[in-house]
């Protein structure tokens, strides 16, 4: 994150969420939930610094981004902001920096991280999930007094990174919430959420933009970015290929431009491709080249395009309507008209249980050949 963190960084699509919340008399605990990609992050974070705001504004004006408590949380040095993150999305706080709950960093907070998201290397694999020490660690002081005399913000992104133990830890604290403590939690999968913790929480819903709005804002980013370069039926298609968020938008095509071999983004942008040019092939795909060539990228970015693949499949027999991969409608049009829906239905459920467990270390290269075993047959009796 960098820079100041203020209203430009609330996305247009997300401002009406903005301005439904009182700052003023903010509940003890929200949880954001939405699509990946969207800006969650960015809209969490500006609502952390906006509640540590000491300017005093009316309404959701906030934050000055000029008084002292903006400044320190823009440089991660806030004493009452703690930041519960795995590694792997450390590059989304402010100045990189993440504090204790005593305003001191924590012993596994001192490295800086690298900034691939979610990224392995074989010198290093960076921790995904949040340990109970870690929750141990950044909550263990909030039964002190603020350092300021105001709000203590927790943030914890994202809330399904955390360890079922650590899940416990943070339910203790949002059963009786210290004073002048405001939890603000994270998610892209709201169904991973224990039913406990939701319940004590806000829901707040953060929706996708709009086709020509999120297309709209991303033109705005790249002519900002000499680094980036693309043509805007290119942008279109990667837009739809993430599902319409612009920030996943923005990652890929980062990572496009980067052309690095070791980055686990564009390895799985790659794969990605490789598997949806697999999976046009319908009947004729070859399922063991396809696992083979693919099997080494983020599982969770496989199971997310085969199951936006299979929605446009369902969409495209049932609807005459593709959403997510326009550029192959020729294929997904022709496919649908072989497809075998009961099949396709169950062949659905099986990925969307699969994304359930999408993190976990398992074998993943069996799991994909046998989903990729069953795509072949459902256009088949």
């Amino acid at each position: 994150m960098q820079g100041a963190i203020g209203h430009s960084m609330i996305a247009p699509w997300l401002q009406p969420q903005w301005d439904g919340i009182n700052l003023a008399a903010c509940p003890n605990a929200l949880l954001l939930h939405g699509q990946a990609g969207i800006g969650k992050a960015d809209f969490a974070l500006t609502l952390a610094k906006a509640l540590l705001c000491e300017v005093s504004q009316n309404g959701n004006k906030k934050p000055c981004n000029c008084c002292e408590a903006c400044r320190w949380f823009d440089t991660g040095n806030h004493p009452d902001f703690v930041a519960l993150v795995p590694e792997t999305h450390r590059r989304f706080m402010p100045n990189e920096a993440l504090e204790g709950a005593d305003g001191e960093p924590t012993p596994s907070k001192k490295a800086k991280a690298p900034r691939d998201d979610e990224g392995d290397s074989s010198e290093k694999k960076e921790k995904k999930n949040i340990a109970i020490e870690e929750a141990r660690s950044a909550i263990d002081g909030l039964g002190i007094g603020t350092h300021r005399g105001g709000n203590r913000v927790v943030l914890v992104y994202p809330l399904e990174a955390l360890r079922p133990d650590a899940a416990n830890t943070l339910l203790k604290s949002l059963e009786e919430p210290p004073a002048s403590t405001i939890f603000i939690l994270v998610t892209n999968r709201l169904d991973r959420v224990l039913p406990t913790i939701r319940s004590r929480c806000r829901l707040i819903a953060l929706p996708p933009p709009d086709r020509a709005t999120g297309l709209t804002w991303l033109q705005q980013e790249i002519a900002s970015r000499p680094d980036l370069t693309v043509s805007s039926d290119e942008l279109e298609t990667i837009f739809y290929e993430q599902g319409g968020a612009p920030h996943a938008t923005l990652d890929f095509l980062s990572a496009k431009q980067g052309q690095n071999d070791k980055d686990e983004l564009f390895i799985s942008i790659q794969a990605s491709r490789y598997l949806l040019k697999g999976l046009s092939q319908g009947v004729r795909i070859d399922w063991l080249d396809v696992a083979e060539k693919t099997h080494k990228a983020s599982f969770a970015v496989l199971l997310a395009s085969m199951q936006r693949w299979l929605a446009d499949l369902q969409g495209s027999a049932q609807a005459n309507a593709v959403r997510f991969y326009p550029k192959h409608a020729e294929s997904i049009e022709m496919l649908a008209k072989q497809v075998r829906i009961d099949k396709l239905l169950r062949l659905w459920k099986a990925v969307t249980q699969a994304r359930r467990h999408e993190n976990h270390p398992l074998a993943t290269r069996i799991q994909l050949e046998s989903m990729l075993m069953q795509y072949q047959q459902i256009f088949s009796d």
